[in-house]
């Protein structure tokens, strides 16, 4: 028999979707993910357990399978979940332009939904829209202000002392290996920066180093730029509750674009002191 995609779900099968749902607010992804590509198997067109599927999809960091998922599931019971979970996808593909008109939908159906507010904060400040960023940073912190706290406010000068703490923190034998190689600061990570890689990198970014680890390059190559660390100080702030938390989030950040440098795994990590 056919499968009649657009079906709604049985009370059984409404129970096991929550319990899905519970086992993803857990942590257990493993067994939500078995537990729904079961019912999928039975119902492979139907559109609530397809935006279940994009939501596991995303936790699971695959917006591209979660955009796939969502395909024909408009009539799914919750339209702004849709909207939502569309527009997350899109922002982890750097499709900030779809992610905004795709927030602004489930905006409009809720209002209230700070986590579409907060999304919409971050892609507006990928945007460049400042002023819609800040509104809607507000707008997430008064609905829900223990999980979407303002971003915290350091000045640039501030920040660069911090950073330049940390990098004076790390042990002598790594500072001298870090001699040639600009540690900057920028507000955000570019477009392009994001999308040289394949899939992309996550926009919420806190550090990336860009170069060849010193023990990939070859003794008989020519010299050239080692590269650079790159720290974004607007996701920094956007992540930290505190400036405690921001100075401990720069110091592991510097520390592990230090170890990308170097080319160290995670016990390497911890043998320079850098874990």
């Amino acid at each position: 028999m056919t499968p009649r995609p657009y079906d709604t779900l049985s009370e059984i099968e409404w129970s096991e979707v929550e319990r899905i749902r519970d086992l993803l607010e857990s942590g257990e992804m493993e067994a939500a993910r078995t537990a729904l590509d079961r019912m999928l198997l039975g119902r492979p067109g139907q559109a609530d357990l397809r935006v279940v599927d994009a939501l596991l999809a995303l936790e699971e960091g695959e917006p591209e399978h979660a955009l796939e998922a969502l395909r024909g599931a408009e009539r799914a019971a919750d339209p702004a979940e849709f909207f939502y979970l569309r527009a997350a996808a899109h922002y982890d593909l750097v499709q900030f332009e779809p992610c905004r008109a795709d927030a602004e939908r489930a905006l409009a159906i809720h209002p209230d939904d700070a986590h579409a507010h907060d999304l919409l904060s971050r892609v507006c400040e990928h945007l460049a829209d400042g002023e819609a960023s800040l509104q809607h940073a507000r707008e997430a912190h008064a609905l829900d202000p223990e999980s979407f706290p303002m971003p915290l406010e350091v000045d640039a000068r501030e920040f660069d002392a911090i950073v330049e703490r940390s990098v004076a923190e790390l042990p002598k034998a790594i500072r001298a290996k870090l001699e040639d190689l600009p540690v900057l600061v920028q507000d955000l990570p570019a477009r392009e920066m994001l999308t040289a890689e394949d899939p992309p990198l996550v926009p919420d970014l806190l550090g990336l180093f860009v170069g060849h680890h010193l023990f990939a390059r070859s003794v008989d190559a020519p010299p050239t730029a080692p590269g650079a660390i790159y720290l974004f100080r607007r996701n920094l702030l956007r992540a930290c509750a505190d400036r405690e938390e921001l100075e401990r989030e720069v110091r592991i950040t510097v520390q592990h674009e230090v170890g990308h440098l170097l080319g160290l795994d995670e016990d390497d990590l911890d043998q320079w002191g850098l874990a």
